[in-house]
């Protein structure tokens, strides 16, 4: 019979680069989510019942428990940008990860992949980033064979960073952005999962390893870059921190102050203090390198999935091959 592995946030972003590329080798894959009616796109990447949503809550002993009975390998995709509610920065990045270690321990589970982030640093001003470090820390205390990964800030065709910015540009000439000096160096979101699957199959060695693509940059210069991609001109206006704490807190106070109907997905004051660090691969840190990736350049695929911001959209190709047509 195929090998098991589940795959906890299996539908998210990261997670269904992951699902399909285990899936792909041969293995029989369960996607442990919240809200399994949502998967079941999964379904799609494999042969009938080979990937299969099952839900799964990660702050509850029993639901993970199920969720990797049998498991040959885990690997943990789930992460939150929410401070508040029951799904915080600690329940889910910190103890739910923690969780998972212990429990995949305990049933003989023979690999583990934790996602976790670079900045991830236990004594961060940041809670996402602080709470990360937490997880990694339990998941080593419980599991010390973990395969740990941190990844730079991910692109891919459904990621949150290059899309909404491109996106921000068809409402004016101005592009506000906070920390426009800070660096990253973004990585592709399936050399992510090619990672974490030699990690779930036993191919790489147990550690950290920091990923960043082979383009590190600041904030400004990624904005340029994909400013020429969407081939739109727009006038980057660095917002200072003090300024953007201001607003993040006005921002905050409104989600608090609804109950969390209003949920602040512009910018919170947690997200200031993680822009005021660069984001880039640690020097003599293990990466890409070392379990033999060729990271993929940004310029490779940027063009691939953010040509629908540009402002003739499918069309711009055309149009601008056209303006090479010889006037008879």
């Amino acid at each position: 019979m195929s090998k098991l592995v589940t795959i906890y946030g299996g539908s998210g972003f990261v997670g269904r680069y992951i699902a399909r590329r285990m899936a792909q080798a041969g293995w029989r894959v369960r996607v442990a989510v919240r809200r399994p009616n949502e998967a079941l796109f999964v379904k799609t990447y494999g042969a009938v019942g080979q990937v299969e949503p099952l839900l799964c809550n990660i702050r509850d002993d029993a639901s993970v428990r199920r969720a990797l009975q049998g498991a040959d390998a885990v690997v943990n995709c789930v992460g939150t940008f929410d401070k508040g509610g029951k799904n915080n920065f600690d329940a889910v990045q910190a103890q739910g990860a923690g969780r998972i270690a212990r429990i995949a321990a305990e049933e003989g589970v023979g690999n583990l992949v934790q996602i976790s982030s670079i900045g991830a640093d236990v004594n961060s001003d940041s809670d996402y980033s602080r709470t990360k470090a937490e997880g990694e820390v339990a998941v080593v205390a419980a599991f010390p064979d973990a395969v740990i990964l941190r990844p730079s800030v991910i692109f891919g065709s459904e990621d949150g960073f290059f899309n909404r910015f491109a996106a921000m540009t068809r409402f004016g000439p101005l592009l506000p952005v906070v920390g426009a000096n800070t660096r990253f160096q973004p990585v592709f979101v399936d050399d992510v999962a090619q990672a974490a699957v030699l990690g779930a199959t036993g191919a790489a060695a147990p550690g950290i390893y920091e990923l960043g693509g082979p383009d590190a940059a600041t904030f400004r210069a990624l904005m340029k870059a994909m400013l020429k991609v969407v081939q739109r001109g727009r006038l980057i206006l660095n917002i200072p921190f003090f300024a953007a704490n201001i607003m993040a807190a006005g921002f905050d106070f409104l989600q608090f102050a609804t109950g969390g109907l209003i949920s602040n997905g512009v910018l919170t004051r947690d997200q200031v203090k993680s822009l005021r660090k660069d984001n880039v691969v640690a020097e003599g840190a293990k990466g890409f390198a070392d379990l033999g990736i060729q990271p993929t350049s940004m310029e490779a695929m940027l063009p691939e999935y953010l040509w629908r911001y540009r402002p003739s959209g499918q069309y711009a190709a055309i149009k601008d091959s056209a303006k090479n047509l010889r006037k008879v």
